[in-house]
């Protein structure tokens, strides 16, 4: 036969401890470190499981976090997502991921949907952070925002745009390069992104002649695109806001009998561990993603506790030199 489940009760029996004072210990809540570890100690000794429905009944509280991806397409965003449910389970939060697919009416429905499941709080990184629906939402479900700035939230690890994208201007300007193309997934439905008015902005510093075109984090999309761009009169760079859109302009220069950096010059932006396994590897611009998710972990963690003080936190990111970028006269 089964075991029974052991009850919290005989955990307080072990311990010499109240049942609400085992609880609080098991949640990591108002007890000293030497508590919560005896106490759990005590419950995998007995084999003690909270009962996750029982445990939302009586605080309310489901332990379920939405994960609201702008697009799974994006391999950086599937380490994003990767990342962010491991760093939720340490905490004893489970991540519920949906993936807007690109599609800013998908994003707006999907964000009600988690709200309407009554998640305990929603990390997103958002396609379009500047639509109007998201401060109503933010008041009736925690929120933190990474990558780009959003009204309301709870919390926010926002990427310093301008400077990733200086880094990334100034290093093609100092390698010669002057016509830049810039493959982005912004559509025009989400116009204005930071990211996308920066390298507008720093390209006429620098006296740059930059062509601005869309193409999807998609490796089929991304290549159509690429190849569209490099059969013209091509640019001498192609500095692409997705490492995964980059993938795109490699696999469109192999089709095209182009060489990779000396027909064309590649930059990333988001420094994919597949970034550095290409051939040349691609120089690209590092957001520390590990420093990403620990961030956007503690953010909600807090803000699902009942934390009520809005934080913002900026991501410096870094140029990481591959071998995407050649020297020209």
């Amino acid at each position: 036969m089964p075991r029974k489940r052991a009850t919290i009760r005989e955990v307080a029996q072990a311990t010499g401890l109240s049942p609400a004072a085992v609880s609080y210990a098991l949640r990591g809540l108002q007890v000293s470190e030497e508590t919560m570890q005896r106490v759990r100690a005590a419950a995998a000794e007995l084999g003690y499981e909270a009962d996750p429905i029982a445990r939302a009944l009586a605080s309310g509280r489901t332990g379920m976090i939405g994960l609201l991806c702008g697009s799974l397409e994006d391999l950086w965003q599937q380490s994003l997502a990767v990342g962010i449910s491991r760093g939720l389970r340490e905490k004893d939060r489970y991540a519920l991921i949906l993936d807007a697919v690109g599609d800013p009416a998908r994003e707006r429905a999907l964000a009600q949907q988690l709200r309407d499941q009554r998640v305990d709080g929603l990390i997103v990184q958002s396609i379009d952070p500047a639509a109007e629906f998201w401060p109503e939402l933010c008041e009736s479900v925690p929120v933190v925002a990474i990558g780009d700035s959003i009204s309301g939230t709870a919390g926010e690890v926002v990427f310093d745009n301008r400077t990733g994208v200086t880094l990334a201007l100034e290093h093609l300007r100092a390698q010669g390069h002057r016509s830049i193309a810039v493959l982005t997934p912004t559509q025009d439905s989400t116009p204005d992104r930071p990211a996308d008015v920066h390298v507008t902005a720093e390209a006429d510093r620098l006296g740059l002649d930059i062509e601005v075109a869309t193409a999807p984090h998609g490796l089929a999309g991304a290549t159509a695109a690429a190849h569209e761009l490099l059969s013209g009169e091509k640019p001498s760079a192609v500095f692409c806001f997705a490492d995964s859109i980059a993938y795109g302009v490699y696999a469109a220069a192999q089709e095209l009998g182009l060489s990779v950096p000396d027909d064309v010059s590649v930059m990333g932006y988001d420094d994919h561990p597949m970034s550095g396994l290409l051939t040349p590897g691609l120089s690209t611009v590092d957001w520390d993603i590990d420093g990403i998710v620990r961030a956007a972990v503690r953010l909600i963690s807090a803000a699902a506790d009942g934390g009520v003080r809005r934080r913002r936190v900026v991501q410096k990111p870094t140029l990481r030199q591959r071998g995407s970028v050649a020297q020209v006269s």
